[in-house]
């Protein structure tokens, strides 16, 4: 695991994914140092499975993708690889050192279905981050904003009406921290950033997992929010929050902020504010499913159970104005638990209402742009990163080789991560 040489290799006649104008063509990807070196036209092949051979120098793989289809490495812009129980008070009780473990094999689920790039809302820190980065650890390279931060009562205390003391912020595997005030606020982001945080996160109003307040709660001043995205700002980061009513974000985006999470409850006057702004909106259907479906068997409490019917319809409803509104709509889950073994049914709801090369615009390109990644994720050309994933069937015809995925093959940085079993 630890051996990060990117020996050069050559995939060649593959069948590849312009999701920019959703045209497929063949070529040879040459990738060395994790990232494709060049693309050459393909004579084609009639080979009909995948062949691994040795270059003639004896130091560059050629992997033959014939009659394959090959897409981009996909991008899950809202997981959370600490929440290992739907029950978020609980996590947070949890050793370090198992909670880690936990995030090891939640991670190297989310590669083996694609996922070759997340970014986690709350909870992830830098300790995760480099050790993938590092090789000690099987998983999609991460993206991690630390604890989000709320309010008292807010969406991201975990406390129980008759619980009094808050856990210390330090705890290792829970989601998010209490801070009051805009000077609060301020320090807390300052000290998320000190660790290598890529964005800050806050909850800007009421959620389904939180235990004491509203779905339709709106949560931190605008003086509050300010504080965090003035931080976010000064160290060339931004700032992504939580809020499913058009209170809720139209308060962030006045604050600045620059990344809408979940936007169940929204309507077309609020959406046409985030597409003003050049904001972003990550919706995550599926976790409503999820917790519907599946909630009280993977530890989600009553209290929240009852809140889930208020945000399940309504997020579909939500995904169509949003892309009837032309927005920067970006792929996301945000499962909990078991549960996370759902990430890849993401892609089924959303066919519904979206076309595939839509969606996997949201999971590719549009994600790189919220990353800041652009032309370095979630594109298959010269100088990017060499992420890709092997399919069988064409998933703009068929969405299942998405929503069910089973992949011939994934390639994270040039290196074949994950491979079929051929039995």
């Amino acid at each position: 695991m630890r051996n990060l040489v990117h020996a050069p290799a050559v995939f060649t006649n593959a069948h590849h994914l312009d999701v920019a104008t959703g045209d497929w063509r063949t070529a040879d990807l040459h990738t060395s140092e994790g990232r494709f070196s060049a693309l050459h036209d393909s004579a084609g092949a009639d080979a009909g499975t995948t062949r691994v051979r040795t270059g003639a120098d004896d130091s560059t793989e050629t992997v033959d993708l014939a009659d394959y289809y090959v897409i981009p490495g996909l991008i899950d812009c809202h997981v959370h690889v600490y929440a290992m129980s739907a029950n978020l008070a609980e996590v947070e009780t949890e050793a370090s050192s198992y909670a880690a473990m936990q995030a090891a094999r939640l991670m190297g689920d989310m590669l083996d279905r694609g996922f070759t790039t997340v970014r986690d809302t709350g909870g992830a820190d830098h300790g995760l981050a480099r050790a993938q980065a590092e090789g000690l650890l099987r998983g999609p390279r991460l993206f991690f904003g630390g604890k989000a931060l709320s309010q008292t009562g807010g969406h991201g205390d975990s406390r129980r009406p008759g619980q009094h003391v808050a856990p210390s912020p330090s705890c290792c595997s829970g989601l998010g921290m209490v801070a009051d005030g805009a000077d609060a606020v301020r320090q807390a982001a300052r000290d998320q950033l000190r660790t290598g945080a890529d964005h800050v996160k806050i909850m800007a109003g009421g959620g389904v997992a939180s235990p004491t307040d509203r779905v339709d709660s709106i949560q931190y001043s605008i003086a509050e929010m300010r504080a965090a995205v003035e931080e976010a700002r000064d160290a060339n980061r931004y700032v992504a929050a939580h809020a499913y009513t058009p209170g809720a974000i139209s308060r962030a985006l006045e604050a600045g902020v620059r990344s809408i999470e979940h936007a169940n409850l929204i309507d077309r006057e609020t959406a046409r504010k985030i597409r003003d702004a050049d904001a972003f909106v990550t919706m995550n259907l599926v976790t409503y499913w999820a917790l519907k479906e599946l909630g009280a068997q993977a530890g989600l409490p009553e209290a929240s159970q009852r809140k889930v019917d208020d945000v399940l319809e309504a997020g579909e409803n939500a995904l169509r104005i949003a892309d009837e509104e032309d927005l920067q709509l970006c792929f996301g889950t945000d499962l909990l638990g078991s549960m996370q073994a759902h990430q890849s049914k993401e892609f089924e709801i959303r066919a519904r209402h979206q076309e595939p090369l839509a969606i996997l615009k949201a999971a590719t390109l549009t994600a790189a742009k919220l990353l800041r990644r652009e032309g370095e994720l979630g594109v298959i050309g010269e100088g990017a990163q060499a992420d890709f994933v092997v399919l069988d069937r064409d998933p703009l015809q068929d969405i299942t080789a998405l929503s069910e995925p089973d992949p011939v093959m994934v390639v994270q940085g040039g290196r074949i991560v994950s491979r079929r079993n051929a039995n």
